[in-house]
C-alpha cells in the first residue's frame, strides 16, 4: 500500500491560507503551450460532441502514454471495444462499482514488481481511473472512500454528464433540480422534472483529505492542463471532476456543446476549483450569466420554459447558484 501524500513535493502549490485566492497558472499560460501530440486517437464510438472525451482528450496530453487506463462501465467503455481501442496506453475494463478497486490492484502489482526488480523503474505507469456520475457518485462511492482512505496513488477521472448516460439517461445522484431524464419526466406529480438536488461529490471527496482535487472543463484548457500538471507533484489521490456535456442526453445539437459547456462555467452552475490539502481555491470567478442562458440551449430543461415558463423552479435554480458563490466570497476561496 502507499504511504500517505507526500506534500513537500508540491509545497510551492500550497495555499498560505483560506484567503489566499490568487490563483496563478505556472505551467501552461498560453494555448501555444499545450502539447501538440495525441493520446487519445480519433475514431471512437462515442456519441459527436461528447464533452467528456474533449477533456480526457485534454488532459492525456499531460498524462501521457505511460498510463494504465481503468474503466468503471459506463460512456467510456466505446473507448476501447475489442480488439481496438483510442489509447496508447494500457486499459483494463471493470464492472460500475469496482474501478477504484482494480486501480488498487495495477498500483500494488506495479510496486512489488518494481521492488523486486522485475520491472525497471522506468517503466512504472501512472493508473487511471474513469468513470461517469453513474460509477462516481453512486455505485463505486465505496470503493472510492476506501481507496482514497488508504492514500492510493492514483488519478481519478469523473466525466459528468449529469445522468446514466450509456444505458438511456437515467436519474442518477448527479442529476441537478429541474433535468428531465427517462427516469424524471415532467409530469403532473413533478412538473418541473428533478426534483431532488444535486450531489456534492466534491466535497465529499474533500471530507477524505486527498492531497488534489479539482474540477475541470473543456472549454477552459489552460486551467484544465494546469490542474493536471499541478497535480503531478503531489503522491496520493489525486481526483477530478471533468463537465462532460452530452448532446445525446442533454437534448442540443451536438455542434452546441462548446457553448453549452461554457456557459455551464459562466452562469456559475460549474465552479472551476482545487482543492490542496482540502483548502479550496476557486480558480476562474465568472461575472456570472443568468442561469436561463444555459438552460434555454438544452432540450431537458425545455419543459421550464415551454409551454409556460416555470418561474419559481427557474428562480430556485437561480437562487442555489448565488447562495453557493456568496458562501465562496465570504469564505474567501
Amino acid at each position: 500500500r502507499r504511504n500517505p501524500a507526500d506534500r513537500s513535493d508540491a509545497a510551492r502549490y500550497e495555499p498560505r491560507d483560506t484567503r489566499d485566492a490568487m490563483w496563478q497558472r505556472e505551467t501552461f499560460k498560453k494555448i501555444k503551450q499545450i502539447p501538440g501530440e495525441e493520446h487519445v486517437l480519433p475514431g471512437s464510438a462515442l456519441c459527436a460532441g461528447c464533452g467528456g472525451l474533449e477533456s480526457l482528450r485534454l488532459a492525456a496530453k499531460v498524462l501521457g502514454d505511460e498510463v494504465v487506463y481503468v474503466n468503471a462501465a459506463g460512456c467510456f467503455t466505446m473507448l476501447a471495444a475489442y480488439p481496438y481501442t483510442s489509447f496508447k496506453g494500457s486499459w483494463l475494463y471493470t464492472t460500475m462499482g469496482s474501478a477504484p478497486a482494480g486501480a488498487q490492484g495495477v498500483r500494488d502489482a506495479l510496486d512489488v514488481l518494481i521492488a523486486k526488480g522485475r520491472l525497471p523503474k522506468r517503466e512504472n505507469l501512472k493508473v487511471v481511473v474513469l468513470g461517469g456520475d453513474g460509477s462516481t457518485y453512486d455505485m463505486a462511492l465505496s470503493s472510492t472512500s476506501g481507496a482514497m482512505n488508504r492514500g492510493l496513488d492514483f488519478y481519478y477521472i469523473c466525466y459528468d454528464n449529469e445522468a446514466y448516460g450509456n444505458t438511456g439517461m437515467q436519474l442518477s445522484p448527479a442529476t441537478p433540480y429541474g433535468a428531465r431524464t427517462a427516469t424524471s419526466p415532467c409530469s403532473l406529480q413533478h412538473p418541473s422534472g428533478a426534483s431532488q438536488e444535486k450531489k456534492d461529490i466534491f466535497e465529499i471527496w474533500r471530507a477524505h483529505k486527498p492531497p488534489y482535487i479539482a474540477t475541470v472543463a473543456p472549454r477552459y484548457p489552460l486551467d484544465l492542463e494546469e490542474k493536471f500538471a499541478r497535480a503531478a507533484a503531489f503522491t496520493g489521490p489525486k481526483m477530478f471532476l471533468t463537465l462532460a456535456a452530452c448532446p445525446t442526453g442533454w437534448l442540443y445539437d451536438p455542434g452546441e456543446t462548446p457553448e453549452v459547456a461554457k456557459l455551464a462555467v459562466e452562469t456559475g452552475l460549474w465552479p472551476l476549483k482545487e482543492a490542496i490539502n482540502g483548502v479550496v481555491t476557486h480558480t476562474y470567478v465568472p461575472k456570472r450569466k443568468p442561469v436561463e442562458a444555459y438552460l434555454k440551449l438544452q432540450g431537458r430543461f425545455r419543459h421550464l420554459f415551454e409551454p409556460t415558463v416555470q418561474t419559481e423552479a427557474i428562480q430556485h435554480i437561480q437562487a442555489r447558484v448565488d447562495a453557493y458563490w456568496e458562501r465562496a466570497t465570504r469564505e474567501g476561496s
